[in-house]
């Protein structure tokens, strides 16, 4: 499968190509970035002392030489990259997150063209905890107080993250609720008691963090906490070749990570 990696010369973009160049089913044949981007005209794999014979361009219209584009840009570098895929029959995993409702709609109109996986987070553990989290939502839907923090790297612009909008839609979705209709993004001055029925957020950003989840239940007498903490991009970049290689078999739709995993 010939594999496109968008952020190439980023952190996750180099991460991802590495596990791209170590998997045997997996070419690498594009590497992206954006205009004026420090590594645009470098090989790929120069940061691993490789020579891939893959240059990073700005080009997107060399996601034709492509079968699947990997994206974890921002929402404006992935949309753009969206309508080359849609151009060209590129199947998409997108890991970006910060997506408006307009972002949303464009992304569910190029999956009638094109295969595409669109999750807020690639790892495996996290869509396990995901799925622990609609188990216990379920069970302790009465008598706690459930509040979602989260912690990432100073440099991530959006918040809270996807994965944490994720907990708390999937909280949200167990008690039959929208999460817009029950969230409290943010709390200062005098709030008054806690609203009973509501989902609390909290945001932390600094040094080099990778990421930090947590889902709190608190009752009368005791707290449940389910965590996910990643130490490494590499459980991202795993999960988004998983994901890769699940587009395979897919023609267009949209799926996300519970339907990988699923198979």
């Amino acid at each position: 499968m010939r594999i496109a990696i968008s952020g190439a010369d980023g952190r996750m973009g180099r991460m991802l190509i590495e596990a791209v160049l170590n998997s045997p089913d997996l070419e690498l044949t594009v590497a992206l970035d954006r205009a004026g981007a420090p590594g645009v005209g470098q090989d790929a794999g120069s940061f691993l002392g490789r020579d891939t014979g893959v240059l990073i361009t700005d080009d997107v219209e060399q996601l034709a030489q492509a079968d699947c584009l990997i994206d974890f840009t921002r929402p404006e570098g992935t949309l753009a990259h969206l309508a080359a895929c849609v151009r060209h029959g590129t199947k998409c995993v997108i890991g970006t997150t910060g997506f408006d409702d307009k972002g949303k709609q464009a992304i569910q109109a190029a999956s009638q063209k094109i295969a595409i996986v669109f999750a807020p987070n690639m790892s495996v553990g996290v869509n396990a905890t995901l799925k622990l989290l609609d188990m216990a939502a379920r069970l302790l839907n009465e008598g706690y107080d459930v509040e979602v923090f989260e912690a990432h790297h100073r440099n991530k612009v959006d918040a809270p993250s996807g994965t944490a909008l994720a907990m708390g839609d999937t909280v949200a979705s167990a008690w039959g609720k929208k999460l817009d209709d029950i969230a409290d993004w943010a709390r200062h001055g005098v709030t008054g008691p806690r609203e009973t029925g509501r989902i609390g957020f909290s945001v932390v950003r600094g040094g080099d963090m990778v990421g930090e989840h947590t889902a709190y239940f608190c009752g009368t007498g005791e707290r449940i906490e389910i965590t996910h903490r990643s130490n490494s991009r590499a459980t991202y970049a795993q999960g988004s070749l998983r994901a890769a290689r699940y587009l395979a078999r897919k023609d267009f739709g949209l799926f996300d990570m519970q339907d990988v995993l699923s198979t």
